[in-house]
This record gives C-alpha cells, structure tokens and sequence, in this order.
C-alpha cells in the first residue's frame, strides 16, 4: 500500500478556462484586459481555502461581510473603463489585491484604496509591483490625497457614489461601478465634464455590494 501524494490543483489550466469561457464569451473585449487578467494568478489573492475555487464564476467570500467579485465583473468594469497606460487609477475596495494587480498592467500607477487592515495587509503582501500604493481609509471618501485620477473603479456594487468621490476623478476621466437598484445589481460607466457627472448602466450583472455607501435616507412626517 503507498500513500497517495496530493495533486497541486493546475491554476493554469484554470487560468485559461476562465480567459476562455467567462471573459472572451461576455463582452470583456479589451485584449490588454483579458492578457492582463490571464496572466495575474487570482489563487494569490483569495483566502488559502479559497485558492482551488478562485476562478469560479461566483462570488467569493474573505474575512467578515466582504466578498471578491467573480473574474467577469472585475473584466467588465476595467474594459468599460478603457485604462490607458498612462492614466492614473484609483481602485476603491482593493480587498486582496487581485483587481489592482490586473490593474497595475494596464495602467501607468494605481492607488488601491480599502478599509479593513487586514485585507489591506494582505493585499500588500500579495503585490509585488511598484506601480501599485495600498492605502486604508474609508471607502466612501475615495483617497484625495492622489487626485485627480484619469479613472476610478469602484469593484462592487453602491447605491450612489458620493460626490467626494466624483470630486477626484479628473475632467474627462471615467469612472466604473456597480449600482444597487432596489435590490437589482447592474455594471454603470460614468464620466466627467463640464456639464458634471451622470452613470449610465450597461450590463445587468450580479455585483458584490461594498458597506458604507447607502443612499441618505430622506425625511418623511410622520402620520
């Protein structure tokens, strides 16, 4: 009798199927993204337990209420936002790191802003490029200190974005999200001008929700 040895799940191979059947299937048409995105292994930047199910086409959950949203929302709203290679970026709800790591090839630097320390540590360890700064803040508030910013990516999904968000993006720039509409999660581009900012949706896509960006709620009278 021998005992069996553990076979290393084949992350390339994983790799190449998501590439083929969740990005080049979906509109994620950008060949700088899905290169870029075929190249950054996901396995790094998930919970070790999650590591075999990493290119899921799913949602997976890390550390309190977060989640990582699956390859094709990430694919969508950095295709819809049409990073340049010079633009500077910031990434609201960097989580682990994986969308700033996509990120960190196709632009000239991102900022990668999040919240809880200990998905901001992880996210630093798993990065190993220059091009990317790790911040913690409130991901309500954006990070001014960078701005402007050519493009922002909100990778979740928020009920508005807050105009000290709006504020930093440069004019001209672009912005990307999810928004929640009564319940409904959908992918929206928006852009600035002199005319201010407005988000148009244009795919109707589950979205992780990211905390802190609920609408005010307006006053009502009693009866």
């Amino acid at each position: 009798m021998t005992d069996s040895i553990p076979t290393r799940p084949d992350f390339d191979a994983m790799r190449h199927a998501m590439v083929v059947s969740q990005l080049r299937t979906s509109a994620v048409s950008d060949v700088r993204v899905v290169s870029a995105m075929g190249e950054v292994p996901r396995e790094v930047f998930v919970p070790p337990a999650q590591a075999e199910v990493a290119y899921r086409d799913a949602p997976l959950p890390l550390s309190g209420d977060r989640a990582i949203n699956p390859p094709l929302i990430t694919g969508r709203l950095l295709t819809a936002a049409e990073v340049q290679p010079t633009d500077r970026v910031l990434l609201v709800g960097a989580a682990m790191g994986y969308a700033a790591a996509v990120l960190a090839r196709l632009a000239g630097s991102v900022v990668a802003l999040e919240e809880d320390a200990a998905l901001a540590a992880a996210a630093r360890d798993a990065i190993a490029d220059a091009t990317v700064e790790v911040v913690e803040g409130p991901l309500n508030a954006g990070w001014a200190q960078g701005a402007p910013y050519d493009v922002i990516v909100i990778d979740g999904a928020v009920e508005s974005v807050p105009d000290a968000i709006v504020t930093q993006l440069a004019p001209g720039g672009r912005l990307t999200t999810g928004i929640v509409d009564r319940g409904v999660t959908r992918l929206a581009l928006g852009r600035r001008t002199e005319g201010g900012f407005g988000l148009v949706d244009f795919a109707d896509l589950g979205c992780v929700e990211l905390p802190g960006f609920a609408k005010p709620k307006t006053f009502q009278f009693a009866r």
